[in-house]
């Protein structure tokens, strides 16, 4: 049980910092302001992190990872581009940034209650993506 859970909860956080690292990316070259390009930029440098973390982490159980849903993936793209192609200000980008790192952080929980008994680093790798998305979130709030 305690396995399972522990790859089941590291897919959903390969899953979750793909995600994060593709937001910002789609993001990142609409972005006028130099500071908000900087924390942008510094947050996928720290996903990049624990990417590589959650990757280690599954190749030791043998196991690929998970990528994004395709419809959520599809469907984040499309809201992106749509509110991009009518407004490319800084605050339509924290806009798109909130809703992400919202939608990410109660995900996370949801995988953290979920997955109950999965093994302490993994739950660890979980509550700093979690923390990142957070902090990411405070971050751009001065741009809405």
């Amino acid at each position: 049980m305690i396995e399972a859970d522990t790859v089941k909860l590291l897919r959903e956080c390969d899953a979750g910092v793909k995600m994060g690292v593709a937001s910002i990316d789609d993001t990142l070259g609409y972005v006028h302001s130099a500071e908000l390009k900087r924390c942008l930029t510094q947050c996928k440098k720290e996903h990049e992190i624990l990417k590589g973390e959650i990757q280690g982490l599954l190749h030791q159980y043998h196991d690929e990872g998970k990528n994004p849903n395709p419809i959520a993936k599809g469907m984040s793209w499309m809201k992106t581009n749509v509110k991009l192609g009518m407004d490319t200000s800084d605050q339509t980008v924290a806009e798109l940034m909130t809703d992400g790192c919202n939608m990410g952080v109660k995900s996370l929980n949801q995988y953290l209650n979920e997955y109950k008994a999965a093994d302490e680093t993994s739950k660890d790798i979980a509550k700093r993506l979690i923390h990142l998305e957070e902090r990411l979130a405070v971050d751009v709030r001065g741009y809405l």
